[in-house]
């Protein structure tokens, strides 16, 4: 669901002296937090997250994935 327009975006107060900040995952990408490499939790590990100018307007938590990616089996070949 969006957040309401008069509240405006989710911005949380940066501690900028921390070598990596830990941002929430419904944290909005604004122009002050381009260029910042920060850890986002992914629900089991934190992972790092460099934020560029195209994730503007964008939460953190959808660059970063909860789950792991769906391989299939190889078969083995019968003699």
């Amino acid at each position: 669901m969006k957040r309401s327009k008069w509240k405006g975006p989710f911005v949380k107060k940066l501690d900028f002296n921390k070598k990596l900040p830990e941002l929430p995952r419904n944290y909005e990408v604004t122009s002050k937090v381009v260029g910042l490499a920060c850890n986002v939790h992914s629900g089991r590990t934190f992972v790092k997250l460099n934020i560029t100018d195209e994730m503007i307007g964008h939460k953190v938590g959808e660059f970063v994935p909860t789950r792991e990616r769906f391989v299939f089996k190889k078969k083995k070949k019968k003699k």
